[in-house]
């Protein structure tokens, strides 16, 4: 195997780990304070809230990572004019590295508050930061050293639910196979009926865990009241959200961003985006949502997830009381307008049996987990849209072979032809068409089986041995939290905006994404109308921003 060029790996590791020099740690110094800390002092532990940035001025600190089980694996040791930090710090999220000075140091800290004004205020020398920041994140994630450890059955459906929680959301962790380490299955053992264990960096244990849980246990999602009144509260982290969030605490609006899954929506699962503007190579919707992620965290948007909106209640639309917002834990946030990015979720087939199998061997989305459950096997993909048929194409890399079942004669009308050019040049998909699911076999505990459809020209029948079936069929839009509000819907269940608005104003025309309740705004796929590609997406809700700064400015005068 040949090797890295080790230029590029010395370049990697200097953007991973800059050295500042003293105009650099100058300017720092305008947005932190100077701290003494004695050797053995630990800085940041692992688990527990970060304090912010580090620059180290004297001395030497080793960084570590720590796993739940606490093993411990060094990283590197940091000198004068380095600083210590990665992605999480920007919020002041708990940190993924054990810090301890190895010898009396001195260093600037930097809040998360303080850490934010500095990239935005210093811009060349944020550039920077940010970038290291991001490396600092990928290189925990890769190293799989940090964070959650998750002990059981690698391919279970609740180990692979977690997987997949995790990674979406950026988040490092380790899987220990409890068929294989005997360490593991001791546990398990130990806690009775688990079929899955979770060691928290803190040190506590989780057993079979929620998403929600295990997010708590992490410190991904806070337990504070939020009481304040803030400018916007956007539903829905996928593309159009996350852009609203951007351009809406760019321009100093107070935001709140929560999604009740991850960032990126189903964009956010997409394997390679091709006709995105601007990345002629492509790129991973992963990493498109990722930086949007932290580009809105760097301008101040406040970021809760998990977190589901279950109500809306919009009878201070009107008034300085505000619109309000019900989540599932039991609180409540305020605010001047509301932005609905909640998009949609795909329709479920009318199969039998179809809800025994989801998570075992039923997705909704093709990762590199599922991909890798995949290798070597016989697949089965319904739906052709955009988004079936990049998965078709990253699956068929790691299956032996992808049967694609569409209803209609071809690909032709739905999907772009960039795709169906690389799913015609690819030799183990087979489109089939005028095709539909009818049943599935195997049973819940072992997982799928297999998979039997129909040609609806001839009504022959085709069982396939498919242990893993990929459903990209339709959207249902996610607005059932909008039933207390009374915003209108059209007949399919999407956010009616602007003139579709029944008896709409003069004005709704130009305030083309406000519903039929003022200060509430639809952005993405769960708009009616809207266009459902990720660009589409970005432009309504950096367009939303807009119509936002008109309606603030509305009830300020009626406030006046």
């Amino acid at each position: 195997m040949a090797h890295p060029d080790p230029i590029e790996v010395e370049t990697r590791r200097h953007q991973m780990f800059p050295a500042l020099d003293a105009a650099d740690a100058a300017r720092v110094g305008r947005f932190g304070t100077q701290h003494h800390y004695p050797r053995g002092a630990v800085l940041f532990r692992a688990g527990e809230p970060g304090p912010g940035l580090y620059l180290v001025l004297s001395g030497k600190v080793a960084i570590s990572q720590r796993d739940g089980l606490g093993r411990i694996t060094p990283v590197a040791v940091q000198g004068p004019g380095q600083f210590l930090a990665e992605v999480g710090t920007l919020s002041g999220q708990p940190a993924l590295v054990d810090g301890h000075a190895e010898e009396d140091v001195e260093a600037l800290l930097v809040p998360p508050e303080r850490l934010r004004a500095l990239i935005v205020a210093e811009a060349d020398l944020g550039e920077r930061i940010v970038r290291a920041l991001i490396l600092r994140r990928v290189a925990l994630i890769d190293a799989g050293a940090s964070g959650p450890v998750l002990m059981g059955p690698p391919e279970s459906a609740d180990v692979v639910r977690l997987q997949n929680f995790l990674g979406r959301n950026g988040h490092p962790y380790h899987v220990v196979d409890s068929s294989t380490d005997s360490d593991a299955a001791t546990l398990l053992e130990q806690y009775g009926e688990a079929n899955l264990l979770v060691a928290c960096p803190n040190g506590s244990v989780l057993v079979n865990p929620s998403n929600e849980a295990l997010a708590r246990c992490i410190g991904m999602v806070d337990t504070a009241e939020h009481a304040g009144l803030f400018d916007v509260v956007v539903v829905g982290a996928g593309p159009a959200g996350l852009a609203t969030a951007v351009y809406a605490a760019s321009e100093g609006l107070k935001v709140m961003v929560l999604d009740c899954r991850s960032y990126g929506g189903q964009a956010g699962a997409s394997a390679r985006i091709e006709n995105y503007l601007g990345f002629p190579t492509g790129i991973s919707g992963g990493a498109l949502a990722g930086r949007a992620y932290v580009q809105a965290q760097k301008f101040g948007a406040e970021i809760m997830i998990p977190a589901k909106a279950v109500s809306l209640d919009c009878s201070g639309a009107h008034t300085g009381e505000g619109l309000r917002l019900g989540l599932s834990d039991g609180r409540q946030l305020r605010a001047r307008a509301v932005v609905v990015a909640s998009g949609a979720r795909y329709r479920r087939p009318k199969v039998p049996r179809l809800a025994e199998f989801e998570g075992r061997g039923v997705w909704y989305w093709a990762s590199a987990i599922e991909a890798r459950m995949c290798s070597r096997q016989e697949v089965a993909l319904v739906g052709g849209g955009n988004s079936a048929g990049q998965a078709a194409v990253f699956l068929s890399q790691h299956a032996a072979l992808v049967n694609v079942l569409v209803r209609g004669p071809s690909l032709a009308a739905s999907m772009s032809r960039y795709l169906i050019d690389r799913i015609e040049a690819s030799p183990n998909i087979v489109v089939r068409p005028y095709t539909e699911l009818v049943s599935l076999q195997g049973e819940p505990a072992t997982g799928l089986e297999g998979a039997t459809w129909r040609d609806a020209r001839t009504g022959g029948q085709h069982d396939c041995p498919a242990r893993n079936l990929f459903l990209f069929v339709g959207a249902e839009p996610e607005v059932d939290w909008l039933d207390d509000c009374g915003v209108e819907l059209d007949h399919h269940g999407f956010v009616r905006t602007g003139a579709a608005v029944e008896g709409a104003a003069t004005d709704a025309v130009t305030a083309t994404l406000q519903t039929s309740v003022p200060g509430v705004f639809a952005v993405g796929d769960v708009r009616s109308g809207s266009v459902k590609r990720v660009g589409g997406a970005i432009g309504e809700g950096a367009t939303a921003v807009a119509q936002i700064h008109a309606h603030l400015a509305r009830l300020e005068r009626q406030v006046a």
